[in-house]
């Protein structure tokens, strides 16, 4: 069977979930957000104060991020810890953007952490 190279068959349902998973990386906050948590689990608090937004503006962001299941989020007593559901899945595609701008002439290079992830998720940011 040959196919028309004109034709192209979309799996909507795929292009849904890929296109999803891009809002999710679209917004500034988010990826500030997934910038903290490659350093290591974090708590609302601690995010709120990194990204210097409302408690329920970053709980609104982590949980589209939860909903695309780029974090996880761990009940520890009255406090709940999130951290990268997969730190270097989530590397890899960060370092694939970077190349991609990079091929097309823009250069933007995102904190360190969010392209090699701290791999100890015991590892908990405390502030002082």
């Amino acid at each position: 069977m040959t196919m028309n190279m004109d034709e192209v068959i979309l799996d909507e349902g795929a292009t849904s979930v890929y296109a999803h998973l891009f809002d999710a990386l679209g917004d500034p906050t988010r990826l500030a957000v997934l910038q903290h948590l490659a350093s290591g689990e974090h708590r609302v608090r601690d995010l709120v104060e990194h990204v210097g937004l409302a408690q329920s503006t970053v709980s609104k962001h982590l949980g589209f991020l939860l909903e695309c299941r780029l974090i996880t989020v761990r009940p520890e007593g009255r406090s709940s810890w999130y951290a990268l559901t997969e730190p270097n899945a989530t590397a890899a595609l960060i370092n694939a953007a970077q190349t991609l701008l990079s091929a097309t002439g823009t250069h933007a290079e995102l904190h360190a952490h969010l392209r090699q992830p701290h791999h100890l998720h015991s590892e908990r940011t405390e502030l002082r």
